[in-house]
């Protein structure tokens, strides 16, 4: 399953990130590393982006991008 795939308050862990090399070190920076908890908090007004609650941060992600980090439910 992918992080775009979570319904808003789904409880996840990261698994696996599949990127470009400059994408997969931006994801990496933000705390997107396999292993940690994230959490789906809000959806923007058109559905393509949404807020991520990870490590005591929020960060907003586009669904193209979040589609490439692989998770499975907490």
């Amino acid at each position: 399953m992918h992080l775009s795939d979570l319904k808003i308050n789904d409880k996840a862990v990261i698994k696996s990130v599949n990127a470009s090399n400059r994408v997969l070190r931006r994801l990496y920076d933000l705390g997107f590393v396999k292993d940690s908890v994230v959490i789906p908090i809000l959806v923007s007004p058109s559905k393509l982006i949404k807020a991520y609650l990870i490590k005591d941060s929020i960060i907003a992600l586009r669904d193209s991008d979040a589609s490439k980090i692989e998770v499975d439910y907490a």
